[in-house]
């Protein structure tokens, strides 16, 4: 998938405030770093604007939403196209994160 293919699946929103934007506002986002074995496929990637991206910064995903509850929630509500095993991941990191546990460097 190119970056307009993504763009229209996810509707020009961000996966993370839920706003709509326009084409040259948008970034694309790996849910699954590519680092930690994510690729370039639509399953792994979701529209983000460019103020969420910023914001979301190096922070694995789980981190950044469990400190921001709108993003979380609209994550869960709007990234309906992330494949399965990616949003497992980013539950049991949440629930990891939520328990007090440190996320190992190199673990999904």
């Amino acid at each position: 998938m190119n970056r307009k293919d993504v763009f229209a699946r996810d509707a020009w929103r961000c996966v993370y405030c839920g706003q709509l934007f326009l084409e040259e506002e948008l970034t694309v986002d790996h849910v699954q770093p590519r680092v930690r074995g994510g690729d370039r496929s639509g399953g792994n990637l979701v529209t983000a604007c460019g103020a969420c991206n910023v914001a979301k910064g190096h922070r694995r995903l789980a981190e950044y939403l469990r400190d921001e509850p709108a993003a979380r929630a609209n994550f869960f509500r709007l990234a309906r196209h992330v494949w399965a095993r990616h949003r497992r991941a980013v539950e049991e990191e949440l629930e990891r994160l939520e328990r007090g546990e440190r996320l190992p460097r190199g673990s999904r």
